[in-house]
């Protein structure tokens, strides 16, 4: 048997959208690993992230938890992406890896 395959991307958190004085919470900025210019980022646009973390507490069986979102679109030309998640994240996830779902596909 081979490998496994992981079927997302790898992401980080960088913050929220912003000014120099004002933040939008509504709006996160996620850079994708491997992904450097504004062209490359057309393939992401519209796939699902999953903010993935564990919890105290157990719901339904299980501490790990999501946070559901999608990517809207890009950020500048080095292959930053806007998302916009169901709940916003909190600011403990700045700097936190997220997983980019390689569906749905707009092909």
């Amino acid at each position: 048997m081979g490998q496994p395959v992981r079927l997302y991307s790898k992401g980080r958190v960088l913050g929220y959208k912003r000014s120099k004085s004002n933040q939008s919470p509504g709006t996160s900025l996620i850079r994708i690993e491997g992904v450097t210019t504004k062209e490359e980022t057309e393939f992401y646009l519209g796939k699902h992230i999953a903010y993935v973390y564990r919890a105290k507490r157990e719901k339904n069986g299980s501490k790990i938890r999501v946070i559901w979102g999608r990517v809207i679109r890009p950020h500048g030309n080095g292959g930053v992406v806007k998302a916009k998640f169901r709940k916003n994240l909190p600011p403990r996830t700045f700097g936190a890896s997220v997983r980019i779902m390689l569906y749905p596909s707009r092909s």
